[in-house]
């Protein structure tokens, strides 16, 4: 199993992209490396990474905008942008779309690298905290032991039943894309894959039938929506 962290680049300066995909490669980073923002969004899709690392000045599609369109396919992929633009206004636009760092060319290859590392360290710290127990409505979920209980009733739950509403305890009251599902539980969004979701989607229905105040809603073309009331 390969254990090293993949990079998404894009990069247009095909002498620059070279260096810097080789130096993050010397490094222990795996890399993949677009040079035409118009071929990013389908690699991306394509793909597993663990961090993003986009050129703001790009042909045919800047990447600002396909920062934001990764935001929509994953939420918690870190980013920096790289760019020549100094602007006030360019750097928050880089933030609002979701950076986690912005750094402006030229630079040291040794700094960027410095911030791949403490991201990734930040990341990997913050997967370890991360929650296991959940309450939705009346019923608590243990998402290590893969139970949920209400009213002293325990239903034991599949593994992929248990990493779905995990999900969608994650982005309770928010909107699940079917796509970010897909990628994490399954590893490809495709036909078979999206049916299989479904019924797993069915079944948590069932599992949480007894509170009214809970509802997980299917958004068309879209995704899931657990929704909770209190």
């Amino acid at each position: 199993m390969n254990s090293k962290h993949h990079i998404f680049l894009v990069e247009d300066d095909l002498s620059f992209g070279a260096v810097l995909k080789s130096y993050l490669e010397i490094n222990e980073y795996e890399v993949t490396w677009v040079d035409d923002g118009k071929l990013a969004m389908n690699k991306f899709r394509n793909g597993e990474y663990h961090i993003c690392i986009l050129d703001v000045m790009l042909p045919n599609v800047d990447g600002f905008t396909i920062g934001a369109e990764i935001r929509k396919i994953n939420r918690e992929i870190p980013m920096v942008f790289l760019t020549a633009k100094t602007l006030k206004e360019d750097i928050l636009k880089g933030y609002n779309v979701g950076a986690d760092d912005y750094i402006t060319k030229p630079f040291d290859t040794e700094v960027l690298l410095c911030k791949i590392q403490a991201i990734i360290k930040r990341q990997s710290t913050e997967a370890k905290a991360e929650e296991d127990h959940f309450t939705i409505g009346s019923y608590t979920f243990d998402s290590t032991l893969r139970t949920i209980t209400c009213n002293g009733i325990k239903q034991k739950l599949s593994p992929k039943e248990s990493d779905l509403l995990k999900l969608l305890c994650q982005n309770k009251n928010e909107l699940l894309s079917r796509e970010t599902a897909l990628r994490k539980i399954w590893g490809e969004d495709g036909y078979f894959t999206a049916r299989s979701m479904d019924v797993f989607i069915t079944k948590l229905r069932k599992y949480l039938k007894d509170d009214p105040s809970i509802e997980i809603k299917n958004i068309h073309g879209s995704g899931f929506l657990l929704e909770v009331n209190s």
